[in-house]
């Protein structure tokens, strides 16, 4: 007897999905919660500093509750299992970027982290990959450092420009 489940009739419902809605809940309530929490001047205004976070913590709770129906029922596609190697080559290469970036410099640390992703998504030899993601990350080092005037952490390579 099918309960009107919908497309997911008689699948188990899907952990991941579910971990996201709960993950969505708990931003929407600590946006809430820290917007709660500010003492904002003035209540003459109907719409004020305050509204707009709470927009988003309400359309993120009920995206959170849709998201949870939907893994309940078993709606979601089914999905390949996780590969963990090229998962571990992006988390890896973003690990290295955020330990290296004070001491190597942006391009360097942004590199490494440009390369990693390209190995983990299957993508070009680490001798050819690490070499262009330094240049690329370096070229958007300029831009932001000498054309936009913004900061961004330098290294040994920034301080030859």
């Amino acid at each position: 007897m099918s309960l009107g489940r919908g497309s997911g009739a008689g699948r188990r419902p899907d952990w991941a999905a579910l971990v996201i809605a709960v993950m969505l809940a708990f931003a929407a309530g600590v946006i809430a919660w820290s917007t709660g929490g500010g003492a904002i001047g003035g209540g003459y205004a109907r719409i004020g500093p305050t509204t707009f976070p709470y927009v988003i913590a309400t359309g993120l709770f009920v995206l959170a509750i849709w998201t949870a129906i939907a893994a309940w029922r078993g709606d979601f596609p089914e999905r390949e299992p996780q590969q963990l190697g090229p998962l571990a080559w992006i988390v890896g290469g973003l690990v290295a970027q955020m330990l290296l970036l004070k001491t190597a410099g942006f391009s360097i640390a942004t590199g490494l982290l440009f390369a990693a992703t390209a190995r983990g998504l299957g993508r070009g030899p680490l001798w050819l990959t690490v070499p262009v993601g330094i240049v690329l990350a370096l070229v958007v080092w300029l831009i932001f450092a000498k054309l936009l005037q913004l900061s961004l952490p330098a290294g040994p390579l920034e301080r030859l420009f």
